[in-house]
């Protein structure tokens, strides 16, 4: 009988190691009531939700402040090239103030259980990209915030510098255009592509997770596309109806 007990302790053990986890992506923002997308209420609506990680595009503007927005543009102006007191004058469309990446650390210190995915944007030189990357990873070492966050990025540059400077953090590509193998060759720690990547390439999540590389898929808003994921054993997916996927 102890045996059995033990065995089922082990297979649940197993089991909620090999859960499909969710992420909010932008944060929860069609909740009840719904907010916007990236805005610091949309990460507290993603904490109270118990999701695994909640994710937040980085930029930064002309005057060198790091903002949260996932477009180039915020109101009509270029964040690259606006200071941040021309964009705080436009506030977000729930009327929140507009984000520092700061402000969102600070609330997402709050809940310690989700993670805070960090996307840092492509620039529009590699220097400037290197630039976001330091300051992104100095601010978050400040906070204390090291094994609260994990990083994602489209720039493989970003990717690389964030484990130049910061080894033992996780980083995945987002591009899509790399394989299993290729991820793994440039030191990276997995691949969070789009669906549709991994629907064309069917063997790279078994690759991946034989590589012993994290694999995460976005942005999976089709239950169907989720049961079909999951099914192949992918480790994460992030999604706008996290509050749908969360207990399937």
């Amino acid at each position: 009988m102890k045996n059995f007990i033990l065995g089922l302790v082990v297979l649940s053990t197993v089991l909620m190691k090999a859960q499909t986890q969710i992420i909010a992506h932008r944060g929860y923002f069609q909740a009840q009531p719904p907010t916007t997308e990236n805005s610091i209420k949309s990460l507290e609506n993603a904490q109270k939700l118990k999701v695994y990680g909640s994710e937040f595009d980085v930029r930064m503007t002309k005057d060198g402040v790091l903002v949260i927005n996932h477009d180039e543009h915020h109101g009509d102006m270029e964040i690259s090239e606006a200071s941040f007191k021309e964009l705080e004058a436009v506030k977000l469309s729930n009327g929140e103030k507009f984000p520092t990446l700061k402000d969102y650390l600070k609330q997402g210190k709050k809940d310690a259980s989700v993670k805070l995915i960090v996307e840092i944007k492509p620039a529009k030189t590699p220097e400037l990209e290197n630039e976001i990357t330091q300051k992104t990873i100095k601010m978050i070492k400040n906070m204390k915030l090291e094994s609260q966050t994990e990083f994602i990025s489209f720039s493989l540059n970003i990717c690389k510098e964030i484990k130049k400077l910061a080894p033992t953090f996780k980083v995945q590509y987002l591009n899509g255009e790399l394989s299993p193998e290729q991820i793994k060759k440039e030191g990276l720690d997995g691949m969070d592509y789009h669906y549709s990547v991994f629907q064309k390439n069917p063997t790279w999540i078994s690759e991946a997770k034989t590589l012993g590389l994290i694999t995460n898929s976005w942005t999976v808003n089709d239950v169907a596309i989720y049961d079909e994921l999951k099914k192949q054993g992918i480790g994460f997916v992030t999604t706008n109806i996290p509050e749908q996927l969360k207990n399937k």
